[in-house]
């Protein structure tokens, strides 16, 4: 499936696009931009689709044959190197039965969070926004607390009379509450000397023609991502496998099912032979 081929339509170059205002001719070519990238999108998590939708059943129909191989594999060399004594032999079959992957216990598939009797104090703890160990007392020192004071006086929300700088208010006494509670005395004095600087300045506002370059480059910058997804997607084992048979991949599936069954019965009329 060809994703990178979708390309960007081209800007118009009509008489009246020659005389129009240049933020018109932005402005379509950011709308160009727009609707290509939404295409390619759409082709992109389709393909995605197809590939999880192929991996899952690959997964499904070929991992019991997979496995059996596996051990088939790892049986065979164990009855070699017993018959042997042979230590590269007993490597072999050591290396050949780390490969049969055992089912993995509870706290492996949760990395740490639970085992057979539950979750862990401390997984318990993220969850429910507590703490694992009681919150230790603090006692703010004399400074701190005359700091928070005069901040608080100087800064309390109820002294504003527009909502922006109620706002403003309201999150910086919030930095201040968390200082005082901490009994942070140095963050303290800093928040003391951002209050007596002022409140920072307004921000310039881009102009028209900025803010469409700005999303003319964004909308640049997501198609190249979306490309790499997509050339991950068609590089992918799952994806070679899909351009194999783009068309019919459950026929794919049923000929390498035939091919894992016939190796299997391989493997298992040497183990027989051998163990006899």
């Amino acid at each position: 499936m060809a994703l990178r081929s979708v390309a960007y339509a081209g800007q118009v170059t009509t008489p009246e696009a020659e005389q129009a205002r240049p933020e018109e001719r932005l402005e379509r070519a950011v709308r160009a931009a727009e609707q290509a990238l939404i295409e390619f999108e759409i082709a992109v998590e389709t393909f995605r689709v197809e590939v999880e939708n192929f991996s899952r059943l690959h997964h499904q129909k070929l991992g019991p044959m997979y496995a059996r191989l596996d051990e088939l594999e790892a049986q065979i060399a164990e009855a070699r190197a017993a018959r042997t004594g042979d230590p590269e032999d007993l490597r072999k079959a050591s290396e050949a039965r780390a490969r049969v992957l055992p089912m993995p216990g509870v706290e492996e598939l949760f990395h740490g969070w639970m085992d057979g009797d539950g979750l862990f104090p401390e997984a318990a703890a993220m969850l429910t926004d507590q703490s694992v160990r009681p919150p230790e007392r603090v006692r703010p020192s004399d400074e701190a607390r005359k700091l928070y004071r005069e901040l608080a006086r100087k800064a309390h929300p109820d002294l504003a009379q527009e909502d922006a700088e109620r706002a403003r208010r309201e999150e910086f006494i919030t930095r201040v509450n968390a200082a005082y509670a901490r009994g942070d005395e140095p963050l303290l004095r800093e928040l003391a000397e951002e209050w007596a600087a002022g409140p920072a300045p307004a921000e310039r506002k881009p102009s028209p023609s900025e803010e469409l370059y700005a999303r003319l480059e964004w909308l640049a910058e997501r198609k190249e991502m979306l490309t790499d997804v997509a050339r991950e997607l068609e590089e992918s084992a799952i994806g070679a496998m899909l351009r194999m048979a783009p068309d019919d991949p459950d026929r794919l599936l049923d000929e390498i099912a035939d091919q894992l069954l016939a190796e299997v019965a391989k493997k298992e009329a040497e183990l027989a032979e051998m163990v006899s």
